[in-house]
């Protein structure tokens, strides 16, 4: 009995390393990007981006978490407008909007303070056709710590689905309006 529980710890042990030192080798940098063709010009569509408080109607994290608590900080829209949340589904985080330029491009930083996670994004939007393709990105590195690689090693999977949907709750939004 004694020699089957050190075997198992043994294989055990071997396992955690393998994990390790392939979460080592795996790259730290992510990047998550998505895209919609919304039919409604740059002018409408650019104010639903540039506010934090009007993310709250195309959202997806939003639109999960209702009873989110949010706080907004700065400027209403643009440059130095920031929000930050608290939510017992979707975590707690801050972003502030770093750059913008009006109908084309707004970029952001975000932080998940709690998992000690940073990364920063754009959402950009360029004429096409009769209306306009808002692109949506966000990329970062997680770090040194292997289990955190692992965790970016999915970013796409996990964080693409929501970019998808609040795209499409965008799309809907502005061509309403």
């Amino acid at each position: 009995m004694m020699k089957w529980i050190k075997w198992l710890l043994i294989g055990i042990a071997a396992l955690l390393l393998l994990f390790a030192a392939v979460g080592l080798a795996l790259p730290s940098q992510f990047r998550v990007e998505r895209s919609v063709v919304i039919a409604a010009p740059a002018e409408k569509v650019y104010p639903l981006i540039a506010s934090p408080a009007e993310w709250k109607r195309w959202s997806a994290w939003n639109r999960r978490d209702p009873q989110m608590q949010i706080a907004y900080g700065g400027p209403p829209a643009g440059v130095g407008a920031r929000w930050s949340w608290r939510s017992e589904t979707e975590g707690n985080g801050e972003m502030e909007f770093t750059e913008a330029v009006p109908g084309e491009r707004l970029a952001y930083r975000l932080s998940f303070p709690e998992l000690g996670m940073q990364s920063t994004g754009e959402l950009r939007i360029e004429r096409d056709g009769e209306g306009v393709r808002v692109s949506w990105s966000n990329e970062g590195d997680m770090g040194g710590n292997p289990v955190n690689r692992w965790f970016g090693l999915f970013m796409d999977r996990l964080v693409g689905p929501d970019f998808e949907a609040g795209l499409g709750n965008l799309k809907r939004v502005a061509e309403a309006a």
